[in-house]
Formats: structure tokens, C-alpha cells, sequence
């Protein structure tokens, strides 16, 4: 086998060091489909589904601005029983609202498109969702599958195994949805320890990606601040300003006592030198990141 053949997207990030902060997708609402079989390289798009029903669930969630994610639980298929569905979303309100289903024929899954009609219910534990999509990447699965399995012993009626939820580059990813956190670059230990603080309300900027409210500047201005000043609640830091000039970003970040009122911090937005992102994506690419320059309570 070649060093080429060899090549691990996420071994590359970390020695290059590519920042996580800032790197969330944006989103409110998860459509979680769970499914057994071997997940095609583009997810629930790719799946040999009755196509009135897959059409119907596609363009409800595209109009909804909706993720549609593959699960399984982690280790041995399970078997017997019908599969689950669910949607969960987060509100601008911060509110978090989950409606759950089952299918076991095809059809059945249109029950997604009312779903996304209705509010559904307030509350409910948050979903963990650990990227796994080896047949997407590589990475995913042997750097996801354990972490999956480390937070399964721990919370087993929380965790999912899912495809791919975009960062390939910083396996293993983890997604608390309806939440709307992202975290990358864990392993088994650090991911038990991550969301044993997420759950306390305490997100610290160590491997946090960013919250899926909030654009890629301001997620990087979220890690910095919490880097700062230490970890905080998930609703403890609000954006309040975001002022753009040129390649500069300035982001005030209100908080909520015993943080402090108001953060300012100055960004430096540039693009990384071409390498390559992915294990099976283009040759090479280039990103944008965020490089906090200043952070201070004003």
C-alpha cells in the first residue's frame, strides 16, 4: 500500500492543525431516518426507496430548510421491531420541540411530511448523533464508531450512529441535536467528558465546531469568548452585533450573568493554502477560517 492509499483526512487536519471553531453548518431543523441496510455515499438521497414517497419527503424538507440524516444504533443490527423516525428542530426562540414516529413500509415515512407541519412536542433529552458514514469517508467510520460506542455505554437510549454531517476532516464528529451543537475532533474519552459537560450546561471551546444559529464568524467568536472566559450555557451568549469590513469581522456577543455583559472580538477571516480536505474528495481545496485577533469584555 502507497502513502497516498494511507492518507487520513482527519490524521492530516491535526497535524496541520486546522481550527474547528467556526465550521458548523447552519440549521434549525433534523429529519433522523433510521435505516439498517448499508447507507449509500449520499445518504437517505441515495436510497432505493418507492420514489413518490422519497420526492414527498425531500421537497418537505428542502422547503423546510431541513437536514435529512440516515441512523442506527451503534454495534450489532438490531433486529425485529419497526424502524424510528424523527423531527427535531430548534426555534429562534431557543425553544426545542421533538416529534418522533415508525415506519415499516416505505410509505409510511410520509408521516415525515406532516411532521414538519406541526410544532411537536416541547422538551424532550437531547439526540446525540455520531457521524459513522464510512462509505462517505473513511475517517468517519474509524475514528466515529468508537466514540459511538463509548457514549452508547454511557446514554444508550440517546445515541445514534448517522451519516455524514459535513467536517470529515475533524472525526469523529459529534451532532446534539435538537440542541444544535457541534463537536469534532473527539475520541472516546474526550467525547464522554464533552457531553457530560454539555449536559451540565457547560460548553467549553475545546472541539467545539459551533452552534448551528449562528453564521461561521460567529461561531469562532463564540469559541474565542468561551476560551476567555470559560465554558458557559448553551443560551449564556447571544450575538448582539456583526460588523464586517473587508476580511475584518468585529462580533459583540451579549451575555448573561455570571458572564460577562458584552464581548467584543475582532476576527481575521482568510483562506487556507490548498491541501486536501477530504479522503475521498477533491485532489485539493481551501476553506475559510476565522482567526481571532482580540477578545475583551467591554
Amino acid at each position: 500500500m502507497t502513502s497516498a492509499e494511507r492518507f487520513f483526512c482527519a490524521d492530516s487536519a491535526r497535524l496541520r492543525g486546522d481550527p474547528v471553531a467556526g465550521t458548523a453548518p447552519r440549521g434549525f431543523v433534523w429529519i433522523l431516518v433510521e435505516y439498517r441496510g448499508r447507507w449509500p455515499v449520499n445518504g437517505f438521497e441515495g436510497l432505493d426507496l418507492d420514489a413518490a414517497t422519497k420526492t414527498a419527503v425531500f421537497s418537505a424538507a428542502q422547503a423546510a430548510r431541513a437536514r435529512i440524516l440516515l441512523v442506527k444504533r451503534p454495534g450489532r443490527r438490531r433486529r425485529g421491531g419497526h424502524d424510528q423516525w424523527a423531527v427535531l428542530r430548534r426555534e429562534t426562540s431557543g425553544a426545542v420541540r421533538q416529534q418522533w414516529g415508525t415506519w415499516a413500509r416505505e410509505e409510511d415515512l410520509t408521516q415525515i411530511v406532516t411532521a414538519l407541519e406541526t410544532p411537536g412536542d416541547l422538551g424532550g433529552p437531547s439526540v446525540l448523533l455520531v457521524c459513522a458514514h464510512g462509505h462517505h469517508d473513511p475517517c468517519c467510520a474509524v475514528r466515529g464508531r468508537p466514540v459511538a460506542r463509548a457514549l452508547a455505554e454511557r446514554w444508550p437510549d440517546q445515541v445514534w450512529e448517522c451519516s455524514h454531517v459535513g467536517g470529515d476532516r475533524f472525526a469523529a464528529n459529534v451532532v446534539v441535536v435538537p440542541d444544535g451543537v457541534y463537536y469534532g475532533g473527539l475520541d472516546a474519552e474526550s467525547s464522554v467528558l464533552t457531553i457530560e459537560e454539555h449536559f451540565f450546561d457547560r460548553i467549553h471551546h475545546h472541539h467545539l465546531r459551533g452552534y448551528t444559529d449562528m453564521s461561521p464568524p460567529q461561531q469562532a467568536a463564540l469559541a474565542a469568548t468561551l476560551r476567555r472566559f470559560g465554558p458557559a450555557g448553551r443560551s449564556d451568549y447571544v450575538i448582539a452585533e456583526s460588523v464586517r469590513d473587508g476580511d475584518r469581522w468585529r462580533v459583540r456577543l451579549a451575555g448573561r450573568a455570571p458572564h460577562p455583559e458584552r464581548v467584543d472580538v475582532e476576527l481575521q477571516a482568510h483562506r487556507t493554502p490548498p491541501c486536501r480536505l477530504t479522503c475521498r474528495g477533491a485532489p485539493t481545496g481551501s476553506v475559510m477560517v476565522y482567526e481571532p485577533t482580540s477578545v475583551r469584555a467591554v
